[in-house]
């Protein structure tokens, strides 16, 4: 916080910083001069009618009476990882893309607009890195009239928490009635440690293809497989699957999948049969893909996560992953799909 040559806490931000990371800090009650202080850190996103909207890195927003603050000042932005690849969030954006390709796709200025009849969010969003060409509003119907001539309702892809992510075009889209559906977070780390997570003998026993067949398909989470879907799956370029062969005419008992992109390997579709886990069969399938990686000149590690997936969060700290930023997907507003 900041403090005067007179030891008092100051106030040092105004509604032109808007867009900028921020650390403020205010009172719990502003109506007690004396009470307890909350923190709030995270990118300005508005200075409105004397409230502020403060957007954290988890993408939460916080509104602010600009009559509680006690002590404000703009901070550098969030630091960099200390450990694993450096990357900057357009670059992972990319790279993610690259790895679960949509069927059909188009552009809007920089926008890419990507559809896959439904299979997944992620394949059927639009990714807005870049200027659309048009202004914001103009931009969103245009999204949402591409979407509706396709049957699908309209999903912005978008990501906080890193250096020039798009806080401020999250709070522009939740100002116009977008609803944030599901909150992920980007992990990265080296390769090469992933790959020696697991002995040699066991990586051994897991079996790699360049396509998905009916054991590892029986395995995966999503059923009732589609031709569209199989396409996403298979998309990239160079894809891996991995498949631990379960007992005689039993699914397999755990499976994964990795897309190779330069000095990156993007792992996902990472399943264990219930029965089987806790014995690191997930790990034996990530350092099998991770070697096959490294094979090919690959030497950093990503995937996504969902927010509330404790367990995978677990497993993916202890083989060196960390989070780089999270993303979001946001709905169009009901009444503009309906």
């Amino acid at each position: 916080m900041e403090i005067s040559a007179a030891g008092r806490l100051e106030v040092r931000i105004t509604a032109a910083d808007v867009g900028k990371r921020v650390s403020v800090r205010r009172l719990t009650d502003p109506g007690v001069t004396e009470g307890k202080f909350t923190d709030t850190v995270g990118v300005l996103t508005s200075w409105d009618d004397g409230v502020l909207v403060i957007t954290r890195k988890s993408g939460d927003s916080v509104r602010i009476d600009a009559s509680s603050l006690v002590a404000g000042k703009v901070v550098p932005p969030a630091p960099a990882r200390r450990r694993g690849p450096a990357a900057s969030f357009e670059e992972l954006s990319r790279i993610a893309a690259r790895a679960w390709r949509p069927v059909e796709s188009e552009r809007l200025g920089d926008w890419e607009l990507r559809a896959a009849s439904g299979f997944t969010r992620r394949a059927n969003s639009v990714l807005p890195l870049g200027d659309p060409g048009l202004p914001l509003d103009a931009a969103l119907d245009a999204v949402r009239r591409w979407y509706a001539e396709r049957g699908l309702p309209a999903y912005a892809q978008t990501a906080t928490g890193a250096e020039g992510t798009q806080e401020l075009l999250c709070a522009e889209l939740e100002r116009r009635g977008w609803v944030r559906e599901v909150t992920a977070e980007l992990w990265i780390g080296a390769l090469a440690p992933l790959a020696d997570t697991a002995a040699p003998d066991a990586a051994a026993g897991v079996v790699l293809a360049r396509s998905a067949d009916e054991a590892w398909l029986s395995r995966y989470q999503r059923k009732g497989v589609s031709e569209v879907a199989l396409k996403v799956l298979g998309s990239g370029p160079s894809v891996w699957f991995a498949t631990v062969p379960g007992a005689s005419g039993e699914a397999p008992a755990a499976i994964g999948r990795c897309v190779v992109d330069g000095r990156w390997a993007g792992f996902a579709a990472v399943e264990v049969d219930p029965a089987q886990r806790r014995r690191g069969l997930a790990t034996t399938v990530m350092a099998a893909l991770a070697r096959r990686a490294l094979d090919e000149g690959a030497s950093a590690a990503w995937l996504q996560v969902e927010a509330d997936n404790a367990g995978a969060r677990a497993l993916y700290g202890r083989l060196g992953l960390g989070a780089h930023h999270a993303y979001h997907h946001y709905r169009e507003p009901r009444e503009a799909s309906s």
